[in-house]
């Protein structure tokens, strides 16, 4: 049998043929990639925005951060993302996640001595070089100190200590470990303040 086409017709051919597998290949590996990002902020990590200035001057109001919650253990000093429902700052009730940092956890004895602006943690003055302020008169009603943080909760204060509502607060108080979020891990947005925060 005689092939009719001309030679210019199989190159054609051939060249079809593989323009579609390389735009299949690349569908596949978006897809793939699409899969992969789905199940990572899915189990392992999530994006939250940072909302007004409790932390500040280590977070920024709108700041985005990275959260993770991967195999987790809550420890001193951690800056972490909790959700307790129905926390009402001053006149306005917190409907998000609330960004602290952990400043004891179970067993631990908490004690703050507000003329001083000190805070200590099992008799030890905690050195925090990374609080703004710490001034009376605090704006809210606090809980009385020395206090032992239960077993499974957590005591955690803002780094901007006269703008924040923390545990201090009867309104936030000890709070159960199973209301956190997770652990912030970074800074992603904006990218001059990107990088890990402590």
């Amino acid at each position: 049998m005689v092939d009719n086409r001309e030679p210019f017709e199989e190159e054609t051919v051939t060249k079809k043929g593989r323009f579609q597998s390389i735009f299949f290949d690349w569908g596949e590996s978006i897809v793939v990639a699409l899969i992969i990002i789905v199940v990572l902020f899915t189990f392992f990590v999530r994006l939250v925005g940072v909302d007004g200035s409790s932390m500040f001057p280590t977070l920024h109001d709108k700041d985005i951060m990275l959260v993770s919650n991967f195999a987790y253990t809550p420890e001193k000093g951690d800056i972490i993302v909790l959700n307790k429902i129905g926390v009402q700052e001053f006149t306005e009730v917190i409907k998000g996640p609330i960004v602290k940092r952990i400043i004891a956890t179970g067993g631990d004895e908490i004690n703050i001595d507000f003329e001083l602006g000190k805070v200590y943690v099992n008799g030890q003055e905690l050195d925090e070089p990374y609080i703004n302020n710490f001034e009376l008169p605090l704006a809210y009603e606090g809980m009385d100190f020395p206090q032992v943080v239960p077993e499974g909760c957590v005591f955690v204060m803002g780094d901007n200590r006269n703008e924040s509502t923390d545990s201090r607060s009867s309104m936030i108080g000890m709070v159960d470990e199973r209301y956190i979020i997770g652990q912030v891990k970074a800074v992603i947005w904006p990218l001059n303040d990107f990088g890990g925060k402590t």
